[in-house]
C-alpha cells in the first residue's frame, strides 16, 4: 500500500506544480498589464538573409566599392603555423587595405568581417553581389603542411577546374570550411553553378583575371610571390558571376619568415600599398582614363 501510494505521489507531484505554476501566472497582477497576461517577444523572421556591413569612404554612391574578404574567422582558424592563425592574418591584413584605401581616398570601402567572427563561403560572395561591389578580394594564408620551406603568394581566379593538381586541393580545403563535423553548411544549386559559367560572365571573369595580373605586377619587387604566382582554382568564395573577384594566398603561414612577415606591421603596409596600386590602376583602366 505504501510503494502504490508512493508512486501515485511520484506520478502527481510534477501534475499539481505545474497546475499551481499555471494559477499563479493567470492571477498574478503585473504592473500595468493586469493579471491573465501574455509575454511576446519578437524573433528575428526567417528569410530576410544576411546584414550588410558598413561602407567606409566617400559618400559618392557613384565612387568604386571594393568588397575585402578576411578569410575565416570564429570557430574555423583556417591554416596554422608556429604561434599564428590564418583567421588572424587575413584580418590584419584585411584591415591594413581598408585604412590604405580610405586614407588615399576616393574609394569606397567595405568588409565582410572586421571581428573574430564566422560567415559560410557562399555568405561572403553574396555580400559583395547585394553591395553591388566593382571589385571583391578574399585573403587567405596558404598552408604547406610539414614543408616548412615553401613560400610566396598566389593570386587565384576562378575556374571550373584547377590550373593544377595543387590549386584544386587548396580549393577543396578552403571550400570545406562550410563544413562542420562533415556537415553542409550550404548547398549550392545547380541553377547558380549553370549561370556561373554562363558565357554571358565572361567579362566577368576577364577583369578578374586583368585585376590579377595587376597585382603581379604591381607587388614585383615589393611583395615576396611562389614561383607560380599566377593561378586559378574553383574556389567557393570567388563565385560572384556578375563582381570581379580574385583570391589572395598571401604567403604560406607554415613558413616562418612568410608569417612572421604577414602579422608584422611592415609586412601589413607593403601589402596594402601594393594592392591598393593595383586596385587604382584597375579602376582607372575600367573607367576608360
Amino acid at each position: 500500500m505504501l510503494q502504490r501510494l508512493q508512486l501515485w505521489l511520484l506520478f502527481l507531484a510534477p501534475v499539481a506544480i505545474m497546475g499551481g505554476l499555471y494559477w499563479v501566472g493567470l492571477n498574478m497582477i503585473v504592473k500595468e498589464i493586469g493579471q491573465s497576461y501574455v509575454l511576446r517577444v519578437e524573433l528575428k523572421r526567417g528569410g530576410e538573409g544576411i546584414g550588410l556591413p558598413e561602407i567606409f569612404g566617400p559618400e559618392d554612391s557613384t565612387r568604386p566599392l571594393v568588397v575585402i574578404d578576411a578569410g575565416h574567422g570564429g570557430h574555423d582558424p583556417g591554416a596554422t603555423g608556429e604561434g599564428f592563425q590564418e583567421k588572424q592574418i587575413t584580418l590584419g591584413l584585411a584591415l591594413a587595405l581598408r585604412d590604405r584605401l580610405v586614407e588615399e581616398g576616393g574609394i569606397r570601402v567595405a568588409l565582410t568581417r572586421i571581428d573574430d567572427r564566422f560567415l559560410v563561403l557562399e555568405e561572403r560572395a553574396e555580400i559583395a553581389r547585394r553591395m553591388g561591389a566593382d571589385l571583391f578580394i578574399s585573403i587567405h594564408a596558404d598552408s604547406a603542411g610539414e614543408q616548412s620551406g615553401i613560400s610566396g603568394a598566389t593570386v587565384y581566379t576562378l575556374s571550373e577546374r584547377g590550373s593544377d593538381a595543387a590549386s584544386d586541393l587548396l580549393a577543396a580545403r578552403e571550400n570545406g570550411a562550410d563544413y562542420v563535423n562533415g556537415v553542409a553548411l550550404t548547398e549550392q544549386s545547380d541553377e547558380v553553378g549553370a549561370i556561373l559559367f554562363d558565357l554571358s560572365q565572361r567579362r566577368s571573369q576577364e577583369q578578374s583575371a586583368q585585376f590579377a595580373d595587376l597585382i603581379a605586377r604591381e607587388g614585383q619587387g615589393q611583395i615576396q610571390f611562389h614561383p607560380e604566382a599566377r593561378r586559378s582554382a574553383n574556389f567557393v568564395v570567388l563565385r560572384t558571376p556578375d563582381v570581379p573577384s580574385v583570391l589572395f594566398e598571401s604567403g604560406f603561414i607554415t613558413n616562418p619568415e612568410d608569417a612572421s612577415r604577414l602579422a608584422s606591421a611592415e609586412g601589413r603596409a607593403r601589402f596594402a600599398e601594393v594592392m591598393e596600386r593595383a586596385i587604382r590602376v584597375y579602376f582607372a583602366r575600367s573607367s576608360g582614363q
